[in-house]
């Protein structure tokens, strides 16, 4: 299966980045790429939606990591939403569902908490 990331803006400020597919080792460049422009447009406020993501690697967590690392230095924060199946189970078992303040059904984490 293919990897996609597009991007949607969020009604109350802040991008939302929709993947799809496979993020790994291969794939994994494509998501840093995308989270980088982001950020050097100024972009403090990541959502990433996962409703499509079939697989998730160390590789790709590594890269949300790094995303909310990067938000963060700048005030801001990367968020996760929309997991399922085994991309959630990783996201619990790693404790990263914790750290990077998963919701399964947010559509805007503005709406709640970001600190």
């Amino acid at each position: 299966m293919t990897f996609s990331v597009n991007y949607v803006e969020l009604d109350g400020g802040g991008a939302c980045l929709r993947l799809a597919g496979e993020l790994d080792l291969a794939t994994a460049p494509e998501l840093t790429a995308a989270i980088d422009r982001l950020t050097a447009a100024g972009e403090t406020r990541v959502l990433l939606d996962l409703t499509d993501l079939t697989f998730c690697d160390s590789t790709g967590m590594a890269v949300f990591v790094r995303g909310d690392n990067q938000a963060a230095a700048d005030g801001g924060w990367l968020r996760l939403t929309g997991a399922n199946g085994r991309v959630e189970r990783v996201l619990r078992v790693t404790g990263l569902a914790d750290v990077l303040r998963y919701e399964p059904e947010s559509v805007d984490p503005a709406s709640r908490s970001a600190s």
